[in-house]
């Protein structure tokens, strides 16, 4: 009862502040656990180039203070300073080398992790390494200021488009890492001056995170509409090229199978002509719904252009594949505007009983089956097992 209400709560704040976002898309604000591929994808490479920007800055900056500490203080203080700053700076630099595009959300954690992780130790390490020597005077305010680097890091995360629930996981090391240092005696402030610290920090990330979601809800508004054909609903082409590259990868990296099958309506430039065009976008549409019910939730539906729809069909192998487009086709796709049902001719293809070595050679396959189809009669699948499934549903 209370998790639905706060649930709703969480909806309804949300709807205000982007109101173009579905029920379940404000729940992609909060977990990442069931996040488009595509959406993955975008926010992989997104965090990653901005830990590389980061780094960069971090890297050019990082040694220059070096100069400011040799001013400030003296000799066997700056000394393990400069030698802790140039380690940082070697770390930032080794960052810069991440790869410019990644598709695996784990590689993104691993790189912004390591980026909070380089200042966290060096803020350890300046810690402890002060409270050893014999600061005084100027000195002192410049060690203060080493006591302002977490606030910084946590204001950092407001530009990286990450969940409610990433951001609590990210900040929680150096909000506690403050905290160890008041516990322990590390921190050069009293105790009320080192509770509003640690409030302020709180607040900057509440702030932060706030930041990243809206982040990550306008990606998800624009992903949407980007990856979307606006008549049926079906990813675009060039997104569904994109998911055919993703799951073509996923599969072969696990040897799994990976089945898609290539769709075109029957005579379709037909009902354009007799019924005109208004007509025609209307059976698209209902075509389009038919074959998204009849599929599963795994399912991805791309519209290839005018009438043909490519439909993958993820851990799926041949013979499953053939069994579910009979299934589809027993189901239908509607009806024509005359009221006759609207059939069509299906190629299917699949991973690893047709070898491919590439995504566009699945596709290749799937739609010379499509066209071998069509010169059959129409109103059929043709795939590697599909004329022998075909054949044994018809007896049962």
């Amino acid at each position: 009862m209370r998790q639905s209400l706060i649930a709703r709560l969480w909806a309804q704040a949300w709807s205000l502040v982007l109101a173009e976002l579905t029920q379940q898309e404000i729940g992609w604000l909060v977990s990442p656990a069931r996040h488009l591929n595509l959406l993955v994808a975008r926010r992989t490479t997104m965090i990653v180039s901005r830990v590389r920007l980061i780094a960069g800055l971090f890297a050019l900056l990082t040694p220059l203070w070096i100069v400011i500490d040799v001013f400030a203080f003296d000799r066997d203080v700056w000394l393990g300073l400069a030698a802790a700053r140039l380690l940082a700076t070697a770390a930032f630099l080794a960052l810069l080398r991440l790869p410019r595009r990644m598709n695996d959300m784990f590689d993104a954690y691993k790189a912004l992790a390591t980026l909070l992780a380089i200042p966290t130790a060096f803020f350890i390490f300046a810690y402890l390494h002060m409270q050893g020597q014999h600061i005084r005077g100027i000195q002192e305010a410049f060690a203060v200021g080493y006591a302002f680097l977490p606030f910084v890091m946590l204001a950092g995360l407001s530009i990286f488009p990450l969940t409610l629930l990433e951001c609590i996981v990210f900040a929680s090391p150096m909000l506690a890492v403050q905290g160890a240092t008041v516990v322990v005696g590390w921190s050069l402030f009293d105790w009320p001056t080192a509770a509003a610290s640690f409030w302020l920090m709180a607040l900057i990330t509440g702030v932060a995170a706030m930041a990243g979601t809206s982040q990550l809800g306008f990606i998800i508004v624009l992903v949407r509409e980007a990856v979307r054909d606006s008549l049926t609903g079906c990813f675009s082409r060039r997104s569904g090229e994109e998911l055919l590259d993703l799951q073509f990868r996923t599969a072969a990296r696990a040897n799994a199978p990976f089945a898609l099958a290539f769709i075109d309506l029957d005579h379709f430039k037909q009902i354009n002509d007799d019924f005109g065009h208004d007509a025609g976008d209307q059976t698209l549409k209902q075509a389009a719904e038919r074959i998204r019910a009849g599929a599963r939730g795994s399912d991805i539906l791309i519209r290839w252009g005018g009438e043909e729809f490519l439909l993958l069909l993820p851990s799926t192998d041949a013979q499953g594949a053939a069994i579910a487009l009979q299934r589809l086709r027993q189901s239908g796709f509607g009806p024509r505007p005359d009221e006759a049902p609207l059939t069509a001719s299906i190629g299917v293809a699949e991973r690893s009983a047709d070898n491919a070595a590439d995504w566009q050679s699945l596709v290749a396959i799937a739609d010379a089956r499509m066209y071998e189809a069509k010169q059959s009669g129409r109103d059929r699948s043709v795939g590697p097992l599909a004329n022998k499934i075909e054949e044994d549903l018809r007896d049962v």
